[in-house]
């Protein structure tokens, strides 16, 4: 693809998105003339720019639904489902040209206008007008000839129709027929016309660029010497601090003031530009949000379901990373809820709920996480159905997970399926082992709350920013560790001897008994004598011990890339220049168990 087809490809994408969340806005606020308005642009806009690059399928589609929302826009026409339902599929059919062509397919090879999407907005421009005046034609070849014939256009105060005038005392025949402009054509020449007439033009001011693109490999690659930088600048402090309990005298004194005063300033510095750099790569999750409506509508329909789904903090921003590669998770989480969480019309009916299903989609910002969750109101899972299969299929023994809350993380086995709620479309478990490695291949964590006939939700929480992760670094077996701070309650003091709960230490904090469990013996490192516990925030709250906690620390975290261990996500150095290895969320919140999974 060349580089002006990639701008064009790139710029008209984000519109089609907009597009597709201004209609759905106008099924509610369908009198909205500012979203009317922004519609008609974004199409106009695509059109002008697939015109220039000969790509006349997606020029036809854009052409006839700029004339539907011209007549929405100008009351010629009502906002009906109907015209709704025509510009969705007119933007899906764009949408989907642009991404083949994203993807990588040439212009010759895409597909042509479907004949049903040409009849459904011509039904619409023609069919819905509420005027006796015909509707908009949809090309100019459409249009009536004029001839010398034609009235003379009205005298506008201050102007004299001089061409009328010339053609009325012509001879017929002497002069070429006038073609009447399309008036959507002469509605914008009149305001091209108003606008150069205006001060508010100025022809030889440069355009100002607001944003550039940039290639996020160069991003990378810039946050990683960002991080480099201040890992450099926290080892030089440490390394300063230590040379300080030695004895300056005479000229050495200023020298180590001078010197400790600019190494302050450069770590600041460095500080700084890792967080700059890091902001350039944080995008709002709105941009993967937007993405859904679409997957919903279509689905839903093909299911013959009736659901809406309702998004919220859209504005919550991530790491470009996270967003990019939670688009498959996510899709497998909707298409479950929408086949196999919500019933179908009469199983719903059966029930006192509304007619219309609602699955929500919705993110917020909590400590250093981002949070995800995706919630239908639809039958909900059956842990003891869950369990049995599970044993059934030897995945798990009789003694494991007795409580709910472990039955529902069953589905994220290998290997775990039920026949009976498998189909087409998903299958409650089908996959999610995958969904699981998705989220966690981002140092990330997803749980399964849901409630037997009340719905099903799915929580995902993330880092933020993938690259720098606060953590309490403790010591074990002579191995240096770090914890997600997202996990840890508080530090505890342990007593030599312990409670025993069947068989397993506990240890009351709070006055409730928690488990007690060490991370070096979990983790497969020798015995030691581990007196410091940490209360971990997990569905299930428990206590890790340790042999020393080393403080706090924003560690630049270095993903494994050649070995998987488990309990371990990645590794980073310390302030001193030693190797970390940093403890997986999933892990901690998972119990800190390591868990031997076969599939079938």
């Amino acid at each position: 693809m060349d580089d002006m087809l990639k701008e064009f490809v790139v710029e008209a994408l984000d519109l089609a998105v907009n597009v597709e969340e201004h209609l759905l806005s106008l099924q509610k606020n369908p009198e909205d003339m500012n979203t009317l308005n922004a519609v008609f642009r974004s199409f106009h806009t695509i059109k002008g720019g697939a015109g220039f690059m000969n790509l006349t399928a997606m020029v036809s589609a854009c052409h006839l639904t700029e004339n539907l929302f011209d007549a929405l826009r100008t009351g010629k026409s009502p906002v009906t489902p109907i015209a709704i339902e025509a510009a969705l599929e007119a933007s899906g059919f764009v949408s989907d040209q642009l991404t083949a062509l994203s993807n990588g397919t040439n212009p010759d090879q895409l597909s042509t206008m479907p004949a049903a999407l040409e009849q459904l907005l011509n039904d619409a421009i023609d069919g819905k007008s509420t005027s006796n005046k015909p509707a908009p034609k949809t090309a100019a070849s459409h249009q009536p000839v004029a001839t010398t014939t034609e009235p003379v256009a009205p005298v506008v105060e201050g102007e004299v129709p001089w061409d009328a005038y010339y053609r009325a005392v012509v001879p017929a025949g002497t002069l070429p027929d006038v073609v009447p402009l399309n008036p959507v054509v002469k509605q914008e020449q009149e305001a091209v016309k108003t606008s150069l007439a205006s001060n508010e033009i100025k022809q030889n001011a440069p355009v100002k660029e607001e944003s550039i693109r940039i290639d996020a490999v160069k991003l990378d690659v810039l946050l990683e010497v960002a991080g480099e930088s201040v890992q450099a600048a926290n080892q030089a402090a440490v390394l300063l601090e230590k040379l300080s309990q030695f004895p300056f005298d005479g000229d050495a004194a200023p020298l180590m003031s001078a010197l400790t005063e600019t190494l302050n300033r450069a770590s600041r510095y460095s500080t700084e530009l890792q967080r700059a750099t890091l902001a350039t790569r944080m995008q709002p999750v709105g941009r993967l949000f937007q993405k859904f409506p679409r997957l919903i509508r279509e689905l839903a329909k093909d299911l013959g379901k009736e659901v809406d789904l309702e998004i919220s903090g859209a504005e919550t921003e991530v790491d470009r990373v996270v967003v990019d590669s939670l688009y498959d998770p996510l899709v497998h989480m909707l298409r479950n809820s929408l086949d196999h969480g919500i019933e179908s019309a009469d199983e719903r009916a059966a029930t006192t709920k509304p007619a219309r299903a609602k699955i929500l989609l919705k993110a917020w910002q909590e400590a250093s996480s981002v949070m995800i969750e995706v919630t239908d109101d639809g039958k909900g899972m059956d842990a003891n159905r869950l369990r049995e299969k599970a044993i059934s299929k030897g995945l798990i023994n009789a003694h494991e997970a007795r409580t709910d809350d472990e039955a529902f993380q069953l589905v994220f086995l290998p290997g775990f399926s039920t026949k009976e709620v498998a189909s087409s479309v998903s299958g409650r478990g089908v996959g999610m082992d995958v969904v699981k490695t998705a989220v966690e291949r981002h140092r990330g964590a997803i749980r399964i709350n849901s409630q037997l006939g009340k719905g099903t939700t799915f929580i995902i929480r993330l880092p933020i920013e993938l690259s720098i992760v606060p953590t309490m670094l403790v010591r074990t077996a002579g191995a240096s560790l770090a914890l997600p701070m997202s996990t840890v309650q508080r530090v505890v003091e342990l007593p030599e001897t312990f409670e025993s709960v069947g068989g397993q230490p506990v240890l009351r904090d709070l006055g409730r008994p928690l488990p007690i469990r060490s991370l070096g013996q979990v983790l497969g490192y020798e015995k030691s004598t581990e007196r410091v516990g940490i209360v971990i925030a997990a569905p299930n709250p428990y206590i890790i011990s340790v042999d020393s906690v080393d403080g706090t620390s924003d560690l630049v975290i270095k993903p494994l890339t050649c070995i998987s261990t488990p309990g371990i996500t990645g590794t980073a150095r310390s302030a001193e220049g030693e190797l970390v290895l940093v403890i997986s969320l999933s892990f901690l919140l998972d119990g800190c168990k390591v868990v031997e999974r076969h599939g079938t």
